[in-house]
């Protein structure tokens, strides 16, 4: 992942909005893969990582399902076009790893290494703070974080229902994080204020330039 002046840490990327909790956090589960479909015959499965570095997935000892009834060690992993290829270990045929198609994968929030940089953050930590401006006028809830290849985008929910927000994850732009009290300060950007001087929540539903 593109590391902006304000980072993310190697904690899972967003996948899909579409999820029930967009950070995948569940829990004190963080989902960090997904197996995709069946990869030749001998059991091997395509695996898409949600970490900051792909092949650090393998790193974080047994993946687990969700509720916790099955465990997954990888024993091998490699790149291939799109997604990784993983052995898991006990899944020799390809009927085997068929039958693992869309399982998600997850770790205990406990086993994801600390962070040492005072300016970098997990995502998942990230999203649910409340954004609000410098003057403490509420904007919304920090809703998913993405990046699309160009850096770190934080998605603002305004509590009026409006369009979100998506700015980028700046220093300038987000000039505080307490996650000590699930707060975000926003610097609203010139062009979102022009738009609606008078409201918060109205600024907060712009689109700015990324």
């Amino acid at each position: 992942m593109a590391k902006s002046k304000r980072g993310i840490s190697p904690s899972p990327r967003l996948a899909s909005l579409a999820t029930p909790l967009p950070q995948e956090e569940r829990g004190n589960k963080i989902r960090v893969a997904r197996i995709g479909a069946a990869h030749g015959v001998r059991g091997e499965v395509k695996l898409w990582s949600f970490t900051q570095d792909p092949m650090a997935v393998a790193g974080y000892g047994a993946l687990e399902t969700e509720d916790g009834t099955r465990r997954f060690a990888i024993e091998s992993l490699r790149a291939g076009k799109d997604f990784l290829v993983a052995r898991l270990a006990g899944i020799e045929s390809r009927a085997a790893a068929q039958q693992l198609t869309n399982t998600e994968l997850f770790v205990p929030r406990e086993r994801l290494p600390p962070i040492e940089d005072d300016d970098t953050f997990y995502v998942s930590d990230l999203v649910g703070c409340a954004a609000v401006t410098a003057d403490g006028n509420p904007l919304g809830t920090v809703n998913a974080v993405h990046n699309f290849g160009a850096g770190d985008i934080i998605e603002i929910a305004p509590a009026d229902g409006s369009a979100p927000v998506m700015l980028s994850f700046t220093e300038s732009n987000v000039p505080e994080v307490n996650l000590d009290a699930k707060r975000i300060v926003v610097a609203v950007p010139e062009e979102i204020e022009a738009r609606e001087p008078n409201s918060a929540h109205s600024r907060a539903s712009g689109n700015p330039e990324r």
